[in-house]
């Protein structure tokens, strides 16, 4: 697929493809990182009088009433506002209103391209009928959705079928960026893994061991390898479905698996740091201090070093020490770091150590998939 600045969108009615699949809170939008990174692509099509019909999914819809709660209404006025320009919302996902606008205005904003899955999965599942139709609204296709390059959904893989197509600056500035660690990486590779589960990346964490030297894991997902390890682990949360399959990966990678040895438990409104072998009752929240220290002695040595998801629930005070910490010691490393997913980013940003990393992903999945397979799936044919 060519980059952006090698096709001709002159004048050109434009479907532009961007992830502003943002965490939103009592209405407000938690992290505008997403919406920020995708205004270069925008403001690049508007300098050549462009047409832009801008799509994006936010949440997954399998009810009604996740379509209340998953409107791209806020996340249009929250990028109207950075780019300092009118956008037009249309609450449709296909039709004459959709149409209208897109023919009578500059820049619209389509609602929740996975409203479509409401009624047989359209969206996710790659409706022919449904990316044909989208496609017929424009000339060309710009995806710059980096955080859904790991699927084909109609509103991806579906429309470049139909169009001529391109990406645009911000996934160039994520291959650019995780070129590091996808095509250059320098050993010994080390992932932080994170996270409140461990059910959907399973197979990526399989992937990520055959190309990592060590796997660092915190969050959910440790509590998960702690109980595959037939440890007990209280009232924490953790994905009992999943248990063989984790054994099944610690018998065959243990020489990279490090797992906590001490972890901080909330019992009872009774806040301790315990023997990660120990946790009777309560849950777990953070990594204790001797873990991190194991962790630093790992990240000290290594010369890449990649973290997803989040160790701790950093949101809560009582429970972010663990990954301020881990930030501290990674702020300290002479090595290349690099952080990937909303989750990741958002702690960061939150905490405020941008300057500790190299680079940050706005990729959750898709940056995990790209690292294992070095490939991005919506490209594809």
């Amino acid at each position: 697929m060519k980059f952006i600045e090698d096709i001709n969108v002159d004048n050109k009615k434009v479907i532009l493809r961007l992830d502003l699949n943002v965490t939103i809170k009592d209405n407000q939008i938690l992290d505008d990182t997403k919406i920020s990174k995708s205004l270069k692509t925008i403001n690049y099509l508007l300098d050549h009088n462009c047409k832009v019909l801008i799509m994006s999914h936010l949440g997954k819809i399998k009810t009604e009433e996740d379509k209340a709660n998953n409107s791209l209404k806020i996340v249009c006025a929250g990028l109207c506002e950075l780019l300092g320009k009118p956008i037009v919302f249309v609450t449709a996902t296909r039709g004459k209103e959709l149409e209208d606008a897109f023919n009578n205005n500059n820049i619209v904003m389509m609602e929740n391209t996975r409203y479509e899955d409401l009624d047989g999965k359209k969206e996710s599942g790659n409706d022919e009928e449904l990316a044909k139709y989208w496609a017929s609204l424009g000339e060309v296709f710009i995806n710059d959705a980096f955080g859904t390059t790991h699927r084909c959904h109609a509103s991806n893989n579906g429309i470049s079928k139909y169009l001529e197509s391109g990406y645009g600056y911000l996934i160039k500035e994520e291959l650019d960026g995780l070129d590091p660690i996808v095509n250059n990486i320098k050993r010994p590779f080390t992932v932080i893994m994170g996270g409140a589960k461990v059910d959907d990346k399973v197979q990526l964490i399989k992937s990520l061991l055959n190309e990592c030297d060590n796997l660092l894991v915190g969050g959910g997902i440790a509590n998960t390898f702690l109980k595959a390890s037939g440890y007990e682990i209280g009232e924490s949360l953790y994905s009992a479905d999943y248990i063989d399959e984790v054994k099944d990966i610690l018998n065959e990678y243990s020489f990279k698996i490090v797992l906590p040895i001490d972890v901080v438990v909330n019992n009872n409104d009774n806040i301790s740091t315990i023997d990660s072998k120990s946790v009777t009752e309560g849950a777990i929240y953070d990594l204790g201090p001797k873990t991190l220290q194991v962790y630093r002695d790992i990240l000290d040595e290594s010369e890449t070093v990649f973290i997803n998801g989040t160790i701790g629930l950093y949101e809560d005070e009582r429970y972010n020490k663990g990954t301020i910490e881990l930030f501290n010691i990674l702020r300290r490393c002479n090595n290349i770091k690099i952080a990937g997913g909303g989750d990741a980013v958002a702690s960061i940003n939150t905490l405020g150590y941008q300057d500790a990393f190299n680079y940050l992903s706005t990729g959750g999945g898709a940056t995990l998939e790209y690292i294992a397979d070095k490939k991005l799936k919506c490209f594809e044919e």
